[in-house]
């Protein structure tokens, strides 16, 4: 995936009411751009630190650009725009980077199913039967470590997602977790079970019922971003 239009920089002041942060650029101007992660972003922002922003030319839209890029802490690259997620998938899925689901016929996004009314990210069909597969994007590092951890916040909706994909497992039908790593200097991924035990709990129940667990990373700068390798997933944290 290449911005476009290409991404400008600047500097981050505050985040704040979740979908709201004001950022500097170099001439000294000052804009207040949407967040579009609804998550804590725990580790992957910090005032001051570098930022990049897509601009929005658009008169009926009321901010000027839309957060996509943050320098850690830690100096690595998060994407933080949680949207980028599945269509970065869709890529990767397309091009035949996911070797584990290759194959496929047939592609669908955002398909009702379950039992506790939820909407799969991508439902792909092959010859031999169906595959239903949630994607999580994951930004949570820390420190001296090269493992990323997933949530950065308590999830429900994350805890029922994975209680929907088990139940398809234990009928027979292939379910995937699959966690795309939109954070540089990352080598595998864990669940953060020190934030949400319970979310961490229901992915080794989903596990074991024979939900498939991927993770992949990504290659990213402030030019583009794709999915280019596979990661281990520690399920023991």
């Amino acid at each position: 995936m290449i911005f476009q239009p290409a991404l400008e920089e600047g500097r981050l002041l505050q985040r704040y009411k979740r979908f709201l942060a004001d950022v500097e650029l170099a001439s000294g101007e000052r804009l207040t751009i949407h967040c579009p992660n609804t998550g804590s972003m725990l580790n992957c922002m910090a005032p001051g630190g570098r930022v990049w922003f897509s601009r929005n030319h658009d008169p009926k839209r009321k901010l000027p650009g839309t957060w996509e890029i943050s320098e850690t802490p830690q100096g690595r690259l998060a994407c933080v725009n949680t949207g980028r997620a599945n269509t970065l998938v869709e890529e990767a899925l397309r091009a035949g980077i996911i070797t584990e689901l290759a194959g496929f016929v047939g592609l669908k996004r955002e398909v009702a199913y379950g039992e506790e009314r939820s909407r799969i990210d991508f439902r792909l069909q092959y010859p031999a039967g169906m595959a239903f597969v949630e994607v999580k994007s994951v930004t949570l590092g820390y420190p001296d470590s090269s493992v990323a951890a997933f949530p950065d916040a308590v999830t429900q909706r994350g805890a029922k997602h994975l209680r929907e994909l088990a139940s398809l497992a234990r009928q027979g039908v292939r379910a995937v977790q699959l966690y795309c790593v939109n954070l540089t200097g990352i080598e595998a991924v864990r669940p953060a079970k020190e934030i949400d035990a319970a979310y961490a709990q229901a992915l080794q129940v989903a596990a074991e019922a024979g939900v498939e667990v991927l993770a992949y990373g990504v290659e990213l700068d402030a030019q583009g971003v794709r999915i280019n390798r596979r990661l281990p997933v520690l399920l023991g944290g």
